[in-house]
């Protein structure tokens, strides 16, 4: 198993920063909001946070009780959509602006620098994680290309500086007038290697991030689902 690594916020200033410099240079020893997999051992923080909760076994084997009054809780305008999708559960922010779906029986757990974050306790690489922070940008094609700004997320702050990553596909998409960049990456550490998926866009003044993704030994059985996860994400006005 692994644990989460987090990061203070004052690397937030920094993400913009990099993503506006074409020479993409960095400090070798710099991180960036977002978390890492850092090791087969799952942190003390991560286990506190979900001690407290219902176990995924637990959670499935109450599911047919406990779903509808989580989906009318959750169901605003943004994410009526959303709740027609089996296995899985809307997410919408109405003071940030966005929303997005998570499959049934992932935990939400408390993570530093990020907005939210949801993940499967029985296999941790397993999770969506959305970050959001300030930018006086206007667009995400501002930051350059989609291939750019996977490049240079991916390397400085989705990723340890230790892992070897690839970028398999970058693409943009407009969803209701905003452009959105999508991407695929691995993220390869000695003894995992973690495929994932992540959506930017701008909007509200703000500068939006969702990653998710799983072991690269679960991919094929996934893939599906976090593209589900991914495709998902939008923001909206407040």
């Amino acid at each position: 198993m692994v644990s989460l690594q987090k990061f203070p916020s004052v690397h937030h200033a920094y993400l913009l920063n990099a993503l506006s410099q074409r020479s993409f240079r960095i400090s070798p020893n710099r991180r960036g909001p977002g978390f890492l997999i850092r090791s087969e051992q799952v942190s003390d923080v991560s286990i506190a946070s979900c001690q407290d909760r219902p176990g995924r076994r637990q959670v499935l084997a109450m599911g047919s009780t406990i779903a509808p009054l989580l989906l009318m809780s959750y169901q605003t305008p943004t994410s009526f959509a959303a709740e027609n999708k089996k296995g899985f559960l809307p997410v919408t922010d109405k003071k940030d602006g966005y929303s997005f779906v998570y499959p049934f029986g992932w935990q939400e757990v408390v993570v530093d620098g990020q907005d939210k974050v949801f993940k499967d306790v029985i296999e941790p690489l397993e999770s969506v994680s959305v970050n959001v922070i300030p930018t006086i940008k206007q667009d995400i094609r501002d930051f350059g290309s989609p291939q750019q700004v996977a490049e240079t997320l991916i390397k400085k702050f989705l990723a340890s500086p230790t892992q070897k990553t690839k970028v398999i596909e970058a693409s943009e998409h407009d969803v209701e007038g905003k452009a959105y960049y999508t991407f695929e990456f691995t993220a390869q550490a000695p003894n995992f290697t973690r495929h994932a998926l992540t959506a930017v866009c701008i909007g509200n003044g703000k500068f939006y991030t969702l990653t998710t993704g799983a072991n690269e030994r679960r991919w094929e059985k996934m893939k599906d689902r976090l593209h589900t996860v991914v495709d998902s994400f939008q923001i909206f006005n407040v």
